[in-house]
């Protein structure tokens, strides 16, 4: 099989919460298995850990500014040209067009540069 096969049939596959829901354990930190806990289907509460993921790359943000900005649209950017290059047309991306998700991605881009140079030109006292 090639890495592309192989990508497909893991992504066209179950995610890996969703494996360690099925087999019941998980491992810790330190490769010990533990129990997974309660079943999601037995009304047990949502962990949001997504909501925390997306507060820790905000505040990685605020602290970074623009250079943030720049840095994780650049590297969103140069990931969907390649993916777009190799022939992906959908994303699951809420804008499901890559094209879109391009155009987003370079405006981002564009905002992040122009605060980075705005920033460095009021350092400068321009």
């Amino acid at each position: 099989m090639s890495s592309d096969s192989d990508a497909k049939r893991i992504a066209s596959g179950p995610l890996p919460s969703q494996l360690v829901r099925a087999h019941g354990t998980r491992h810790g930190a330190h490769g010990v298995q533990q129990d997974a806990g309660p079943d999601p289907q037995s009304g047990a509460p949502f962990d949001p850990l997504r909501l925390c993921i997306f507060a820790t790359i905000a505040l990685l943000g605020w602290l970074a500014g623009p250079v943030a900005l720049a840095v994780f649209a650049a590297i969103g950017f140069v990931g969907y040209w390649k993916a777009r290059r190799k022939g992906l047309t959908k994303s699951n991306c809420y804008l499901r067009d890559t094209r879109l998700v391009l155009a987003y991605l370079g405006l981002l881009l564009g905002a992040g540069l122009w605060g980075m140079y705005d920033l460095l030109a009021r350092l400068a006292g321009f």
